[in-house]
């Protein structure tokens, strides 16, 4: 195994999303989002207005101890934190022209906290938090108008912030739009109702904003470095078969896609040919094509899981874990939650995606989600996540590896560095962090927060480079 440092100047820290930890969903002129009427994540259904039980709606309440926490981010020596922008905070329905000065002036003070502590800001502009205005006048990205509301947003963005801000996402693991398009993409029609060529129509408007994003970016702030951002599945085939091994292109294929248009600048064959035998033919403009030309400087992604593939029917079952799609591996043991834990294939995705697209790489998610037990060490409360450590670790060493494979690897943010509401559930009890925050699924708790034993381990992965990593 090798033991290869990381290289000077890599990125440690965290990373967030507005939705799951700010809370003050109805303060400081914030608007509602689609995360407002979600009270179940991705798993349940939606409720026409925002209901109590819906944990996001208080989150961690960061919106009124973000100073506290990024001082708690500062201890653990974090170069960069990753925290996305809630749009309906900046426009509050989505469509206005004129931004909301108090939601802007918030993002001021947190960038303000950053700089004290010297934290490089990572900002998501789009983090599944649609203004719900959006997805019920408009049914979200299904339609073209989405796009100059976005651009309007971006560009208010960069106006902004984009002397203090140097690194930008678009959005937040765009891929996932075919899969959660309310949560994804602020379609308001139901899943069940929606045709592909709603659905392919909507990612086309999604990647032509991201490009125009990029291109505003490059005028209004010269200095700053866009990136995409993806979600990472790797996937073997179940079996030596050829068969399995063609699923397995074609799998790698659905999710490829939106890295082959951000970082090449136009759709690939093997997707217009998808679209073809689907009998789907897009709207796309010659404005479009020329808007696509914008290439992001790197690729970020997330990455928490591998799956398999088959071209087995009888095979194709189907785990608790598998929410983008694939088969379990039998080889491979799942969390809590069903999600399975393969730190090897971090290696294998840096490569693919770095052979493929000779972008620079930022892994800004990665991380287990899982049920923490707070107790008291010398006086001291505490949670003894070895798991974590473990997990983390492990993962880690094949980020380094991939490293001396030649990989340009940016930075890494571990997602939920501080306890925050699930995505996919909205469970608070499904913690990722470094932090404990004292809040449980049914609303209680005292917002306290609580260093957990993983939070002196990655500090000292941070102080050391990687170099206290066990191999």
């Amino acid at each position: 195994m090798s033991t290869t440092t990381f290289p000077d100047g890599f990125l440690w820290g965290g990373a967030t999303a507005a939705n799951q930890l700010e809370g003050a969903y109805d303060e400081g002129g914030k608007g509602l989002s689609v995360q407002d009427v979600m009270p179940r994540g991705i798993v349940g259904a939606r409720t026409d207005e925002p209901t109590p039980d819906n944990l996001k709606l208080v989150g961690i309440d960061f919106y009124h101890r973000y100073a506290e926490d990024i001082a708690l981010f500062a201890k653990m020596g974090f170069k960069t934190f990753r925290f996305s922008i809630a749009w309906s905070r900046i426009f509050p329905k989505g469509d206005e022209t004129e931004p909301n000065e108090e939601g802007l002036a918030f993002y001021d003070r947190v960038l303000d906290e950053l700089e004290k502590h010297g934290i490089e800001p990572l900002v998501t502009i789009s983090h599944y938090e649609t203004p719900l205005h959006l997805a019920e006048t408009y049914d979200g990205w299904t339609d073209r108008r989405l796009i100059a509301f976005y651009e309007n947003y971006a560009r208010t963005l960069f106006e902004r912030y984009g002397a203090r801000v140097k690194y930008w996402l678009t959005f937040n693991e765009i891929n996932s739009l075919l899969h959660a398009p309310f949560m994804s993409g602020g379609i308001n029609t139901p899943k069940d109702e929606l045709t592909e060529q709603q659905l392919y129509q909507a990612m086309h408007h999604e990647l032509v904003a991201s490009a125009r994003a990029t291109r505003i970016a490059r005028e209004v702030a010269p200095n700053a470095q866009i990136g995409c951002m993806v979600l990472s599945m790797p996937v073997y085939p179940l079996s030596p078969s050829p068969a399995d091994a063609l699923e397995v292109m074609s799998f790698d294929h659905s999710n490829l896609v939106y890295g082959d248009v951000h970082t090449r600048g136009a759709y690939p064959g093997y997707f217009l040919r998808t679209l073809a035998e689907k009998g789907i033919e897009l709207d796309i403009t010659d404005e479009d094509r020329d808007d696509l030309t914008n290439t992001v400087d790197f690729v970020s992604f997330s990455y928490y899981m591998s799956v398999a593939a088959t071209a087995d029917p009888a095979k194709k079952v189907t785990g608790e874990g598998n929410i983008m799609g694939g088969v379990p591996n039998p080889t491979l043991e799942a969390s809590e939650w069903g999600w399975q834990i393969d730190p090897v294939g971090l290696r294998l995705v840096l490569n693919q995606f770095w052979d493929r697209w000779q972008k620079p790489l930022f892994i800004v998610e990665n991380g287990l989600g899982a049920k923490d037990q707070l107790v008291e060490v010398d006086g001291v409360k505490t949670v003894i996540d070895d798991y974590r450590i473990a997990y983390l670790n492990d993962h880690l060493v094949q980020v380094g590896e991939a490293i001396a494979d030649g990989v340009e690897v940016l930075g890494y943010t571990s997602w939920g560095c501080i306890d925050l509401v699930s995505a996919s559930t909205a469970q608070l009890s499904k913690r990722y962090g470094f932090i404990y925050v004292d809040r449980n699924d049914d609303g209680s708790g005292t917002l306290e927060r609580y260093e957990k034993k993983s939070f002196g381990w990655y500090a000292e992965v941070i102080r050391t480079n990687g170099a206290s990593l066990t191999r």
